[in-house]
Formats: C-alpha cells, sequence, structure tokens
C-alpha cells in the first residue's frame, strides 16, 4: 500500500463548519463537475479535519497551523504516479486550481509520502488486531 498526506488551511475568511461543509460537499464532487475520475485509482480518500485540544502533559493548546489533513491511499507507487501525472492533466487543473481557491488559503500546501509503524500497545508488546472505529 502506497500512502500520501497532504496539509491544508482553510480560507482565513471561513469558519471551520463552512470549510468542513465545502470540502464535503463541493470539492469531493468535483470530479462530478469535470467528468474526470478524483483521484485515479486511489482505493482510499479520507479527511481528518484537526481542532487543537490541550496537551495533557503541559496544559497549553497548540495549533498545528492546519485545519485537514487529507489521506489517499494506492495499491502502489505506480497507481501513485499514475494518478498525479492524471491529476495535472491540463484539461482538469484548470478546474481544480479554481475549487481550491474557494477553499484553501494557498495551493502551497505540505504534501509527504508515508512509510508507516506499527507499535505492540500491550503493557507486555502483545499486538491487538486493530479495527477501525466508525462514526457517523
Amino acid at each position: 500500500m502506497f500512502k500520501q498526506v497532504c496539509f491544508f488551511k482553510k480560507r482565513p475568511d471561513m469558519t471551520t463548519e463552512e470549510f468542513l461543509d465545502y470540502y464535503e460537499n463541493q470539492h469531493t464532487q468535483l470530479a462530478k463537475k469535470i467528468g474526470k475520475p478524483a483521484i485515479p485509482n486511489a482505493v482510499r480518500y479520507v479527511r481528518r479535519y484537526l481542532t487543537p485540544v490541550e496537551n495533557p502533559v503541559t496544559g497549553e493548546i497548540h495549533d498545528s497551523g492546519y485545519d485537514c489533513i487529507m489521506e489517499i491511499w494506492w495499491n502502489s507507487r505506480e497507481d501513485f504516479e499514475n494518478s498525479q501525472r492524471l491529476i495535472r492533466d491540463p484539461e482538469r487543473l484548470p478546474h481544480t486550481l479554481e475549487d481550491e481557491k474557494k477553499l484553501f488559503a494557498t495551493h502551497a500546501n505540505p504534501i509527504c509520502i508515508v512509510e508507516e509503524h506499527d507499535s505492540p500497545m500491550g503493557p507486555d508488546g502483545e499486538t491487538y488486531d486493530w479495527v477501525p472505529v466508525v462514526r457517523g
């Protein structure tokens, strides 16, 4: 599995609720409007909206500087590279850039490739089967 993570900051004139609403109900539907796959060959596309909370050690609240972390998974690096090429398509790119102006503070968003390592969580180093919690 190959994973990409992107960090986004909302436009300063948007509330958190407006940002989430636009992202979920407009931006994620952009592919339907332009008639091209949203993220070609992706197997999972997740948005994680951030709310700063108190650090339990220091008692302080620190803002990460971002409002959303987006994660996308592909089956291979080849699928990822192909997806990136298709997203840059000159017929598609202007639509994406224009829509993102309505949502993000900037196009200069950090984007990373992620290598994941899991650690045992039990008190004696035992592992547990990981089961995602679905809320909604």
